[in-house]
């Protein structure tokens, strides 16, 4: 009785949004029917809420509604290891801190990568911002956004993915049903997964992503500090020293590459912090500055 409580406030909290919508309206490019396939809200010892086996992606809207002039929007890529979404601290409070400070959130509850319901499975989660992405712009004026001040952000896995699109967003991995750009206007990046190199990535990611036996082409291919050219959009990236997860090599070879092709980019590496700190709100140490820091990046750059 105690956990179905906990699940009903939870799915009551997380309706501080206005609306939630699909972002496949028609057949989902790629997809295979498993009915044994089916999503489901798992609750760690802790009673935060944990979504696995996403089949039918949609985006949480968040609009800044006090927002007079058209808003900036950020979609927002949950971490997770692609195999499960932290929706919670990577996602609705990230969205309820944007609101507060005058810009509208989308959440994305993307495809997580499985050979079970994608014929490829590499470009599952990539199909979907994709897409996502063309349904903020494409309702820029009715949402009251700015269509040239839309974002991408991400967390760890979420990370990986939020610099794919940075990065590949003019890839057809399907066919777009209307000529709406895909390109992000900038990314935030927060202890992201980068590299599918063995050496620094995160192996679950990976795995999950490409399969355990990836070929080099494969695995470069989605390498996206091998990606970047000078169209990448302008990023913020934030990492910890000790994070024994995804190791910090990941954030500072992408903001090489920026660097290298002469992108705008901005990279705060903290001593503490470890990995899927979030907003670090209750904590004692330099990480938590990251938001601060990160509003007045958006500001410089005229977010």
């Amino acid at each position: 009785m105690k956990h179905i409580l906990v699940v009903l406030l939870w799915v009551i909290s997380s309706f501080a949004q206005q609306e939630t919508i699909h972002v496949w309206q028609d057949e989902i490019p790629g997809s295979i029917n498993d009915p044994d396939y089916k999503m489901e809200i798992v609750f760690t010892d802790q009673n935060v809420p944990r979504i696995y086996h996403v089949t039918d992606p949609t985006l949480d809207i968040y609009l800044a509604t006090q927002a007079k002039a058209p808003s900036t929007a950020i979609i927002i890529c949950p971490g997770g290891g692609y195999s499960r979404l932290a929706a919670d601290k990577e996602g609705h409070d990230i969205s309820l801190w944007l609101n507060k400070n005058g810009m509208s959130a989308f959440v994305l509850k993307y495809r997580l990568p499985s050979s079970k319901i994608m014929k490829d499975k590499s470009i599952g989660p990539l199909q979907d911002i994709q897409e996502a992405m063309r349904i903020v712009r494409q309702n820029a004026e009715k949402w009251n956004i700015d269509p040239h001040k839309i974002g991408v952000m991400g967390f760890s896995a979420g990370g990986h993915l939020a610099s794919t699109i940075a990065t590949h967003f003019n890839e057809k991995v399907y066919h777009a049903k209307e000529a709406v750009s895909a390109r992000p206007d900038f990314s935030i990046l927060i202890y992201p997964v980068i590299s599918m190199d063995t050496t620094i990535t995160h192996k679950g990611s990976r795995d999950n992503l490409l399969g355990e036996n990836a070929s080099e082409e494969l695995s470069r291919k989605f390498s996206n500090e091998l990606q970047v050219s000078t169209t990448t959009p302008p990023t913020f990236l934030v990492h910890a020293m000790d994070d024994r997860a995804v190791p910090v090599e990941n954030s500072i070879k992408y903001a090489l590459a920026l660097k290298n092709f002469s992108v705008p980019a901005e990279l705060h590496i903290f001593e503490k912090g470890g990995h899927g700190f979030g907003m670090a709100v209750n904590s004692e140490t330099t990480e938590s500055n990251w938001p601060e820091l990160c509003l007045k990046w958006l500001k410089i750059r005229g977010f």
